[in-house]
């Protein structure tokens, strides 16, 4: 059955977890809505895909039927769409570049979606002492250009770049759902947070179309719910597992993140540089770390694999404290 706007592919049950990229976003349509069947037939495992904040991104379901999954999964792409609309830093229409905007001249009035996002995204980037920051726009910006071009940023672009990074230069104020910046030209990136958020508002919205087993996969970030009919949860793979790691983790209602630069890494002058970028430094990491996070919400494992893959083991376990249920593995690449 051809689905406007929906890719439907047949995949493997075990799901690789890799750090995932970004590129720019391209306009996603949404599937046309099917009139329910009279009957109801036993669950079917359904998977489609569309492009959402620069990636692919997949819905696993199981539905009594195509129909039931069409016009779930089309509500929870629309759900999706609506982060993306909050939160992306590619679009210059969003709510996060107009903050970006105007907020340095006054505090801006904040939707729901982008004030959870700077809300969770202060409380990480505190808990890490700015290992995770998501003012750190700037210095991504000039590490793409130096990615591209194999060359270190010039001392005076990282200078420069480095007076509009910081996250107490972001105030949030929940009460009055405001933020507002202290320096013009700030850019906020929230490409560490904001895929994990997108799969938990993704499988709260398929729950609310009746589909009970469902997971969400976007750039290396899964939120799944109860496990497909007749397993014991959904089967994750996880990529370069140290020796006291286990291969594979079979998981169920809960997120899985992992972060490091098994693909997206640059060699210049003879160095190994990661894509995730040091936001005390402005230069992507020269340890070839890498961590995976298991949490019981994706908001809360995106944000926490990037620090996870820098902070010590002290700290990390520190950090997990405040989040019950996470748990994290990491390893360093050789």
């Amino acid at each position: 059955m051809n689905l406007p706007g929906l890719v439907r592919i047949v995949a493997t049950i075990s799901l690789l977890v890799a750090a995932g990229g970004c590129k720019g976003p391209r306009p996603a349509t949404q599937p046309a809505a099917a009139t329910a069947p009279a009957q109801t037939a036993p669950l079917a495992r359904f998977e489609y895909s569309q492009i959402y904040m620069g990636v692919r991104t997949r819905l696993i379901v199981y539905a009594n039927d195509e129909t039931a999954a069409v016009n779930a999964c089309r509500a929870a792409f629309a759900r999706v769409g609506m982060v993306d609309n909050a939160a992306s830093d590619y679009r210059k229409d969003s709510e996060l570049m107009k903050l970006c905007a105007t907020a340095a001249t006054r505090p801006v009035a904040l939707g729901e979606d982008l004030l959870t996002l700077l809300v969770e995204s202060q409380k990480v980037a505190e808990l890490t002492d700015g290992a995770f920051d998501i003012t750190v726009g700037p210095y991504v910006r000039l590490w793409r250009a130096a990615r591209k071009e194999k060359r270190l940023p010039a001392a005076e672009d990282l200078a420069a770049a480095g007076k509009l990074v910081g996250w107490r230069k972001l105030s949030v104020d929940p009460q009055a759902r405001t933020a507002r910046l202290a320096v013009a030209g700030m850019k906020l990136d929230m490409g560490g947070i904001a895929k994990g958020y997108a799969g938990d508002c993704a499988i709260a919205t398929l729950r609310e179309h009746g589909i009970k087993s469902a997971l969400f996969e976007a750039g290396g970030d899964i939120v799944m719910s109860d496990a497909p009919p007749g397993e014991a949860g959904w089967k994750v793979e996880l990529v370069d597992a140290g020796g006291d790691m286990p291969k594979t983790v079979t998981l169920h209602n809960c997120a899985v993140s992992t972060s490091g630069d098994t693909e997206q890494f640059v060699e210049i002058d003879g160095k190994h540089y990661s894509h995730v970028v040091d936001s005390h430094t402005g230069i992507g990491l020269t340890t070839r770390a890498m961590a995976t996070v298991v949490a019981p919400k994706g908001i809360w494992s995106d944000a926490l694999s990037k620090p996870a893959a820098m902070l010590s083991k002290e700290q990390l376990d520190a950090l997990l404290k405040h989040y019950p249920g996470a748990r994290a593995y990491t390893r360093v690449l050789h």
